[in-house]
């Protein structure tokens, strides 16, 4: 039995100061609202094709994955603005914002009507982004997403 005791304890020794050194969500109710509205705002610059609000909402060192390959800022600019990528609507489901500090984690699910490459891609998906507050405004620095069958 003592044997057990001084590995649990010894563990227990190193693992609290790592949970309590953790960031804890500061969660404030005008950055929360932000993020929900910027993630919103992108979907509606989108439809409209609105590539100088898509350059606003994301930071100019934003990439993602997809299809296998890295995707920055400058290539999801140039897909909308050629129209590649046409997302005709959009609903967003719930949306729920995590916030440390100057780094937020965004993700929810998205119901849209979506054209690329003249196929239609619609669908229900799953999406978050990772978003990072710079100079005062939040912008989209890292996102993901799945699409659901």
């Amino acid at each position: 039995m003592n044997k057990l005791i001084a590995p649990i304890l010894f563990t227990c020794a190193w693992i609290g100061p790592v949970f309590a050194a953790a960031p804890q969500p500061s969660n404030d109710p005008a950055d929360v609202s932000a993020v929900k509205q910027l993630e919103q705002d992108m979907g509606d610059a989108m439809v409209r094709v609105d590539v100088a609000k898509l350059s606003e909402i994301y930071a100019d060192d934003f990439a993602t994955i997809s299809a296998g390959k890295i995707v920055t800022k400058q290539d999801l600019l140039q897909d909308f603005s050629s129209l590649h990528d046409k997302l005709e609507s959009f609903e967003n489901g719930p949306i729920d914002v995590q916030v440390f500090g100057n780094v937020a984690v965004a993700y929810g699910s998205v119901s849209e009507k979506r054209i690329q490459d003249g196929k239609d891609r619609s669908g229900n998906f799953v999406w978050m982004d990772v978003l990072e507050k710079r100079a005062g405004k939040w912008l989209v620095v890292r996102s993901t997403g799945a699409k659901l069958k």
